[in-house]
């Protein structure tokens, strides 16, 4: 193996545009730009991390300054001003980083230095890496000059937070968006870089490596070059070799675990999970490849092995699809939202570990719910003994399944599922209210008071308004003030008074004034006809500011009169 102690990232960065690789649009783009000599003020580049910015930008001042021109440009002979670039130390190209001088005062620098022409170059060229980073005042100081500079001087801005930029910069650039690299793309440029370092890899490890790197260039050599210094004993590094050093683990296992689930065997996939977990896997690792999995579960269908991005071989594709046909969509789709909500779990528990197996057992009993192999999903009321099936499966006339009413001005029909509820009364005489003695709003309002449902009776007096009330059908509408569980509480409520089903509708309608409007009507009618008395109007003779707010009638009096 190659002993050169360059690492790969740095010994393998492109020169020139046609050692680019995944960026062939940006590098014609460009090139064809400055033969025709037609170079923007600025450039912006952008993308996730290693995918070639900051080298596309110093290829950019390579050919705008290279003592050959941009056709021919160096390759092998390499000029002084290319070969200055490359290293960074060029008089006339200066690179910022913006992470470390954010502020106003190095823009003003940076100003004051572009004053003045270039010394050995065609132009003078600041390359400003990670320019989101630059505060706002910075990027104001450096508008005027952005938009008008010299036409010695030209700029190239590399950002992974293009959104973070103000669009007044963005609109001065000539803006490239850098594309991730192709996993087959990358795949063979990794291989070359395997075999000139004459290393010992094996396919599979390399289509792992590719797999982590998410599409960066930079990541992919990284990982290479971290797999290679395993070599010295000259061994070949094979896809279980690959999985120990990274901290992943082979998807036989993964796809194995995911038939024990559907399977519901409970003992078989915690000690699964246990030799996964056993092998160094973190359990955040184990979760993303989870959701992966599932992924291919729900569109392998729509997918061939080639479409995977390398995460699947033959036999592990021709398994899932095996499998996935067992499977229902919604059940996937079920297992995708909880384990999404996992992930929030293990931010927040010591021991990640346990959470997972807990994870796993709750999928198994999530799983329970549904019928797997059939689409048709048995319902978990057999363990209910009491809940009257019957409410939820027939539908009378003029409703829905749920009992909805089928009446033009109804906007909505919330019911609540708790009314389904099996509540475990020792003794019928327990049943405190019966349905017949909740006839009208009124008796709504006493059996509230009586049971202390206080917060119930406020809302039913002022947030609610009332349209009809009859056979154990209520049709509201309510005001914004309303509780959102209003409806939920009081449907449990009636149930358990009544140990009936009752309807509640939501109309458009306005229906009744609620008990509170109907309160503050009468008492400005009351306050009102107090200004219109003599009384009143003698007290204002006596005292002109005076201001009636308020009125309160003497109840004992009344009695006497």
């Amino acid at each position: 193996m190659n002993k050169n102690k360059k690492v790969l990232a740095l010994k393998y960065r492109p020169q020139t545009f046609a050692d680019l690789i995944g960026q062939d649009v940006v590098a014609e783009t460009i090139s064809n730009s400055i033969k025709a000599n037609k170079v923007p003020n600025a450039y912006l580049f952008t993308g996730i991390r290693g995918i070639g910015k900051t080298t596309t930008a110093r290829i950019v001042a390579k050919s705008l300054n290279c003592s050959n021109g941009t056709e021919e440009l160096c390759k092998d002979d390499i000029c002084e001003n290319c070969k200055a670039i490359s290293s960074s130390n060029h008089i006339d190209v200066l690179e910022m980083d913006a992470a470390s001088k954010t502020g106003v005062d190095d823009v003003r620098d940076l100003i004051e230095f572009s004053r003045y022409g270039p010394t050995t170059a065609k132009y003078k060229i600041f390359i400003i890496d990670e320019v989101h980073m630059l505060s706002k005042q910075a990027f104001n100081a450096l508008l005027k000059t952005l938009e008008e500079p010299p036409e010695y001087l030209k700029f190239i801005f590399a950002t992974t937070e293009i959104k973070k930029i103000p669009i007044t910069v963005v609109s001065r650039c000539q803006r490239f968006d850098l594309s991730r690299i192709k996993s087959l793309e990358l795949f063979d440029f990794i291989k070359k870089i395997k075999d000139k370092e004459k290393g010992n890899a094996s396919d599979d490890a390399l289509k792992l490596i590719v797999k982590i790197s998410e599409g960066s260039v930079r990541d992919a050599l990284s990982l290479l070059d971290r797999a290679l210094i395993t070599l010295d004993n000259g061994k070949e590094l094979d896809l279980t070799s690959a999985q120990r050093i990274f901290g992943y683990f082979d998807k036989s296992q993964l796809i194995s675990l995911f038939q024990l689930i559907f399977e519901g065997k409970e003992a078989e996939v915690l000690n699964t999970y246990r030799e996964i977990y056993n092998q160094g896997v973190e359990p955040k690792i184990f979760i993303n490849d989870f959701l992966e999995l599932l992924y291919y579960f729900k569109n392998i269908e729509l997918l061939n092995v080639e479409g995977t991005n390398f995460l699947l071989n033959d036999e592990e594709f021709n398994r899932i699809k095996e499998i996935s046909e067992k499977v229902s969509n919604e059940t996937l789709i079920l297992f995708w939202q909880f384990t999404i909500k996992v992930l929030e779990e293990l931010d927040i528990v010591s021991n990640q570990h346990l959470s997972m197996e807990m994870f796993l057992i709750r999928l198994i009993h999530l799983k329970s719910i549904k019928n797997i192999p059939d689409n048709n999903y048995e319902e978990t009321s057999q363990t209910n003994g009491n809940i009257n099936k019957e409410s939820l499966s027939q539908k009378k006339e003029g409703e829905d399944f749920f009992g909805i009413k089928d009446k033009i001005e109804t906007i909505g029909q919330i019911k609540n599922i708790a009314q389904e509820k099996d509540i475990a009364f020792k003794d019928n005489k327990e049943i405190e209210v019966e349905a017949n003695l909740i006839n009208s709003f009124e008796d709504l309002l006493e059996v509230c008071s009586s049971k202390k449902e206080i917060k119930l009776k406020y809302e039913l007096e002022k947030n609610i308004n009332l349209v009809s009330f009859e056979n154990q059908r209520i049709e509201i509408s309510f005001n914004e003030d309303l509780d959102k569980d209003f409806i939920k509480d009081l449907s449990l409520k009636l149930y358990e008074w009544t140990n009936s089903r009752w309807i509640i509708t939501l109309s458009k309608n306005k229906g009744q004034p609620s008990k509170k409007e109907i309160e503050v009507n009468l008492k400005n009618e009351l306050i009102e006809s107090i200004k219109n008395s003599l009384t009143y109007k003698n007290i204002l003779e006596k005292f002109p500011d005076a201001e009636l707010i308020d009125v309160r009638v003497n109840k004992e009096r009344d009695k006497n009169d």
